[in-house]
């Protein structure tokens, strides 16, 4: 469900209270801030933000010609992808440079008469949000600029068309124009934005020492039209796997990890799903699995261990579905109501929930217990966040919920009947 975000007029005020207003001429005027936000094909000499850190300062002016440059509003000898890796691990690395990164993008695909300029630009967008999200501060008016154009595309087409037949300004007559409509409707980019945007905004983006790679940058790219395996719903990832294991009932990514922990010696591995992997093998290991491929190097199970509790915990939609939340919750102390409550499920929710609860009953046998020292409460602890979502705000009725989400995922491991699971793909 798409929040509505903060009004225009809030937007104006924000903008009016953040920009650092620019100059221009020998008198010096004042830039309008409807200027400040639209297309520019010079550069900046000073942020767009207001900030008193000087590398911010010099750094925040580079990065403008990196958004030119990618757009193709500048010219470079590097390639588009070498372009937004630099201006991604500026920012990953620096996070006082990640709203000015957004409002310069603002800025360049706001009254941009060359729509395959527009269409990189939100694509610049679209990839960096897969790396950091913006400030608090700053997220409702980023979210507020993406909602206005999640159905924008004939009006867009119509303003590009005005502005063109208006008196074209002397560093617009330069620039090359493109009539051509090269890349994907801007509503497709605004929805990818808007529906990372919520997410990242959770997340906080990629985590690690590692730097981001040009494998990440065509990877994130490439999830703007090919959804990830992570943060799908069940049934989108169902569909992506029906050309390459059209005889599967489970999601690929779900069994496969399973698997892996298992040939690993997760069983016998000492806190196994406490204990996390090393970030930057879990994240190379998430780039992988999204290229259907499982790489023979895997030597620790607390890798794919890490990321199974990542799919489930990063699901559009709970493997539990939020309808029957309450239902849980209330039969934390029931055996038999906690497993009717599980057949009463969708077919595919029930299939991937049974799967896991077997998988847990492996490690749930008291001969590997002793070694793991992860007992069925220990389970059920570290899992149960990944199947249950509470919805509510309020910190007491959270605590109280995690104690019977803990207590009902218990009862699962304990008594459903997952025989029925065995050897199914």
């Amino acid at each position: 469900t798409l929040r509505k975000p903060i009004s225009q007029s809030s937007m104006a005020d924000w903008a009016s209270k953040n920009l650092n207003m620019h100059t221009q001429g020998i008198f010096r005027r004042r830039i309008s801030i409807s200027n400040m936000l639209s297309w520019n094909g010079g550069s900046i000499k000073k942020p767009m933000l207001i900030t008193s850190n000087r590398t911010i300062k010099k750094e925040a002016c580079e990065m403008f010609k990196l958004v030119q440059s990618y757009m193709g509003d500048r010219q470079t000898r590097m390639d588009r992808n070498h372009v937004a890796l630099v201006t991604v691990t500026k920012c990953w690395s620096m996070q006082g440079l990640r709203d000015e990164l957004y409002i310069q993008l603002i800025r360049q695909t706001t009254d941009n008469t060359c729509y395959r300029s527009l269409a990189w630009g939100w694509e610049l967008m679209a990839i960096s949000l897969a790396f950091f999200s913006p400030s608090p501060k700053f997220q409702s008016y980023l979210e507020g600029y993406i909602y206005r154009h999640l159905d924008s595309d004939e009006k867009i087409a119509q303003h590009i068309k005005d502005l063109k037949n208006k008196k074209i300004t002397k560093s617009r007559k330069k620039r090359k124009q493109n009539t051509e409509d090269e890349g994907l409707p801007i509503s497709t980019y605004a929805k990818y934005c808007y529906r990372k945007l919520q997410k990242v905004a959770v997340t906080g983006g990629k985590k690690g020492l590692r730097k981001p790679t040009v494998e990440e940058i065509t990877h994130a790219r490439n999830a703007i039209l090919t959804p990830s395996l992570f943060g799908s719903s069940l049934e989108e990832i169902m569909l992506r796997q029906q050309d390459m294991f059209p005889g599967n009932k489970l999601p690929w990514v779900q069994t496969q990890l399973s698997q892996q922990v298992l040939a690993l010696g997760g069983e016998q591995t000492e806190g196994i799903f406490r204990i996390p992997g090393d970030i930057d093998e879990v994240n190379a290991l998430k780039l992988q699995v999204d290229q259907w491929k499982i790489p023979n190097s895997l030597s620790d199970p607390n890798i794919p261990a890490s990321l199974l509790k990542l799919w489930y915990r990063e699901l559009e939609e709970p493997v539990i579905p939020q309808q029957f939340y309450k239902e849980c919750i209330s039969n934390y102390e029931n055996p038999d109501a906690a497993v009717a409550v599980v057949q009463l499920l969708p077919e595919l929710n029930r299939l991937v929930l049974c799967y896991l609860i077997h998988f847990l009953q492996i490690f749930a046998q008291p001969s590997n217990v002793g070694r793991t020292k992860m007992d069925v409460n220990n389970l059920a602890m570290v899992m149960a966040p990944n199947c249950l979502r509470c919805q509510s705000d309020d910190p007491r009725v959270i605590f109280e919920n995690t104690r019977k989400e803990m207590s009902f995922l218990r009862m699962l491991i304990v008594h459903l009947d997952t025989s029925f699971v065995k050897g199914l793909v």
